[in-house]
């Protein structure tokens, strides 16, 4: 199932510690802004460039942007780094190890009247090869350095998703270099 086909699957309600409360289809939790689970992955090469993705323009928020290696939510409250894992299979076909990173809360208005109000839970892997991508999920992929990641950032900066932007925040400085 991809994200652009299916929107009615459940979301994992949470409260402010991350407990799951409830569940929510999708597309309505988006709508209310309700807060719930997501997960954010960050693959890099060996020399530490990110790698990104452009959302398809296709996806019902935030098509056509550039963001993280892969991002979803889960369905289940107790694996969420197994199902980041199938997620990046299931977005960018291929497998690697993850490790999470951190977590962070953010609430962001979309343009689209959608609202996104999640705990996030970032994860790391690497990879190096062929990156034979959905084109449902994905419309390109490149791989990019911090530096030159940073600069195009603060010069178009409404070329990325919301999520990935607080995110690199966070993280930049830091080399994730294999």
């Amino acid at each position: 199932m991809t994200d652009t086909i299916n929107t009615s699957l459940n979301l994992l309600l949470v409260d402010e510690q991350d407990s799951v409360i409830g569940t929510a289809e999708k597309l309505p939790a988006h709508e209310t802004g309700a807060l719930h689970r997501a997960f954010s992955v960050l693959i890099f090469n060996n020399q530490g460039d990110y790698l990104l993705q452009q959302r398809a323009t296709e996806k019902y928020h935030s098509g056509g942007l550039w963001s993280n290696s892969c991002c979803g939510h889960p369905h289940q409250p107790d694996n969420t780094a197994t199902q980041a894992q199938q997620r990046l299979y299931e977005e960018m076909g291929f497998r690697t190890e993850l490790n999470p990173l951190f977590s962070f809360r953010y609430h962001a208005e979309l343009p689209n009247g959608l609202t996104e109000h999640e705990i996030d839970h970032v994860f790391t892997g690497y990879y190096q090869g062929q990156i034979p991508f959905n084109p449902a999920e994905v419309s390109a992929v490149r791989w990019v350095s911090p530096d030159a990641l940073a600069e195009e950032i603060a010069e178009s900066p409404d070329a990325f998703t919301v999520w990935f932007k607080i995110l690199f925040d966070r993280i930049q400085g830091q080399r994730f270099n294999k």
